[in-house]
């Protein structure tokens, strides 16, 4: 597969969107409301956001990003469920348009296909952020500073991941972030030594972290709590601080289905399920910090091991799943894998089949994960 194939990834976006859609309508066809298999869990907390804004301090666990939008679309007359829907859809291109800018084709359809993309195309903040995010890290290994930080501060009103970003671009900054083997003939320019150079790099970055800063004056005006943030996550989603251990400790007992049978019923077993699937991711997450310290990706290693360790001390391992959509190293460094070797041919038609099955068993898992999120099951 070429380095360089925009026709490839296009495809791609529009068939996944396309197979994504078969099961929404499959869904749909099968008696389920339409708006409600688009709206369901998070989404409803942004749609109440749009409607009541924090009325509920518990809501305040949510940026105001992506709720704003939906107001603005419900002003129009247009449903919330289907403002989060357009404006995922349009972002996951624009996000894909980046990842394609920065590793190229392969590591561009592997994120296309993710098995949790189904949070690509409804409302939540995934697409809009990455949209921003991976555009801003394009522009800073571009040496874009400033276009670096007005993307940042973006996608700082969609989430908390906004301050990982800050943190992993100033590392970018100060060391740069290597380069990896994507094909390509675009190369990461390396950083200016110096401390004058380090200071304009890094000085654009506080655009950022006062939109972050903003939203913590704004939350402490409505409630006089500078941790109100911290406090909607805990009492929300019983989000505390614990140690690495603690929270793999909280975590294997959620693994069990007995666990979830009183509460869920017959889908104990998926809830189960997903809860050692979060374990996988972390696990996941791990491995690409060490992958590309290995490749002295100093800024990647920084962007997803910041957010294993913050994930590692939140009580319990919850919503890894989705953050891997966020993990764009991941998606590289999976694209160098797949290459195979170049020789003997059958060796590499060999690789080459093993490969295609892992895409279509991948398929399968985004399906089958569309198909829970579009029938109210938990899916993450």
């Amino acid at each position: 597969m070429p380095a360089d194939d925009a026709k490839l990834v296009a495809a791609t976006w529009a068939g996944s969107r396309l197979l994504i859609a078969v099961v929404l309508a499959a869904v749909v066809a099968a008696g389920h409301d339409l708006k409600a298999a688009l709206g369901a869990w998070d989404v409803q907390h942004f749609i109440t956001i749009s409607r009541q804004w924090y009325a509920d301090p518990l809501e305040m666990a949510f940026f105001p990003g992506l709720p704003a939008i939906m107001a603005a679309g419900s002003s129009i007359g247009v449903a919330p469920e289907i403002t989060g829907a357009v404006l995922a859809l349009v972002c996951s291109a624009v996000a894909a348009a980046a990842l394609y800018r920065i590793g190229g084709t392969v590591p561009t359809c592997l994120w296309l296909i993710a098995p949790t993309a189904v949070f690509t195309t409804v409302g939540y903040t995934e697409a809009p952020f990455c949209a921003a995010a991976f555009w801003a890290w394009e522009r800073a290994r571009a040496g874009k500073w400033w276009q670096a930080a007005g993307l940042a501060a973006v996608a700082c009103t969609f989430r908390v991941s906004g301050l990982f970003l800050v943190g992993a671009l100033v590392v970018m900054a100060v060391v740069g972030d290597g380069q990896w083997r994507d094909g390509r003939t675009r190369k990461a320019k390396a950083p200016k030594r110096g401390i004058r150079a380090g200071v304009e790099r890094i000085a654009p970055l506080l655009l950022p972290i006062l939109v972050l800063v903003g939203y913590v004056v704004y939350l402490h005006g409505l409630t006089g709590s500078w941790t109100a943030w911290f406090q909607a996550q805990d009492r929300g989603w019983g989000r505390g601080f614990t140690t690495p251990l603690e929270s793999l400790n909280n975590t294997l007992p959620a693994t069990s289905t007995a666990t979830w049978r009183a509460t869920y019923g017959a889908d104990a077993g998926i809830v189960a399920m997903l809860f050692k699937l979060e374990i996988v991711s972390m696990l996941v997450g791990i491995a690409t910090t060490l992958y590309c310290l290995v490749r002295r990706r100093w800024a990647s290693a920084a962007w997803v091991g910041i957010q294993v360790v913050a994930f590692s001390i939140g009580h319990w391992f919850m919503s890894v799943n989705r953050a891997v959509l966020l993990w764009f190293p991941l998606f590289i460094a999976l694209g160098e894998l797949t290459r195979g070797p170049a020789r003997p041919v059958g060796l590499k038609l060999l690789w080459r089949g093993i490969v295609g099955f892992l895409v279509i068993a991948d398929l399968a898992v985004m399906g089958w994960w569309s198909w829970l999120f579009f029938t109210g099951k938990w899916a993450s």
